[in-house]
């Protein structure tokens, strides 16, 4: 499994970036995003619970000791991480918030590099480096309508913690020994209580019982592609390789939302971004090579 960890995690990579898709043809139905979030949680846990059903029921137990990692995986990882993003596309811009956001490979490294002792090479920083430059680039930070405050700048890198935390909890629950059907299954479950503070759940039961079926099949394809089968991924990727590692093949998300994007909605990136791709690109060639 070793020699397909990388795989894995730019599989992952790759389901996350197909996020836009579902949230573009979700939100036209009146749900915003933090709603498309709450949904994509509780959908996402009869999915797990069923494949643990069919396959090894054992993997529902848990130490009541053990289980912090998970609630901070769901309330830090994944809810705090988004309200901060939706925070920070409020007081900035989509291109800075996105920027932001991919700060997380830092903090994943200096994290890790105190929690797990995990070292900080030169091969790493450069590909760091490289992908946060050319994710700049893709984002289009530089086209001249970038808005930068205080107040976003502080939420936004808020947004990069809350992502890095991602990856930090479950490297904690995988050296508790955990597989990851038993990590994303009460990882769901925790961001889906924690999901309730944050969002208005009635504009999604409503939504739900108004369109019925078409807004029902949406829902659980984001839960089954952009959801459950990217953090399977992920965790059993991160089974086998280090975190910061980790962190920075997974950064293939943006490049693939743009493939997405001229796949699917024609949207022909700018040459900025083309480069930048290729910039990326080469810095997440540079950290699966060591």
């Amino acid at each position: 499994m070793k020699h397909y960890a990388g795989l894995c995690i730019v599989l992952a990579g790759t389901c996350w970036g197909s996020i836009g898709i579902f949230v573009r043809n979700i939100s036209e139905y009146g749900l915003d995003t933090l709603n498309i979030v709450e949904m994509r949680m509780i959908f996402s846990i009869p999915v797990v619970a069923l494949i643990i059903l069919f396959t090894d029921k054992s993997l529902f137990k848990i130490k009541l000791k053990h289980i912090w990692p998970m609630v901070g995986t769901g309330t830090i990882g994944m809810v705090f991480f988004n309200f901060c993003y939706m925070n920070t596309i409020q007081a900035t811009s989509l291109s800075v918030a996105a920027v932001l956001a991919y700060t997380a490979p830092i903090f994943v490294m200096c994290f890790s590099a105190v929690f797990f002792g995990e070292k900080i090479t030169k091969r790493k920083l450069v590909a760091l480096v490289l992908v946060f430059g050319g994710c700049c680039m893709v984002s289009g930070l530089f086209d001249g309508t970038a808005v930068l405050t205080w107040k976003g700048l502080i939420v936004g890198l808020g947004a990069g913690v809350g992502y890095a935390f991602n990856t930090i909890f479950q490297r904690f629950a995988l050296n508790y020994g955990y597989k990851p059907f038993t990590i994303q299954f009460y990882t769901f479950i925790f961001a889906a209580i924690c999901g309730l503070f944050v969002c208005d759940i009635n504009i999604s039961l409503t939504a739900i019982e108004t369109s019925g079926v078409p807004l029902f099949i949406w829902l659980v394809a984001i839960a089954l592609i952009a959801t459950v089968s990217p953090n399977l991924l992920y965790a059993t990727g991160l089974k086998s390789i280090e975190n910061g590692k980790a962190s920075l093949l997974a950064s293939v998300e943006p490049i693939m939302a743009v493939v997405f994007g001229i796949v699917i909605f024609h949207e022909i990136p700018s040459l900025v971004a083309s480069i930048g791709i290729a910039v990326m690109l080469f810095g997440i060639y540079l950290v699966n090579k060591e």
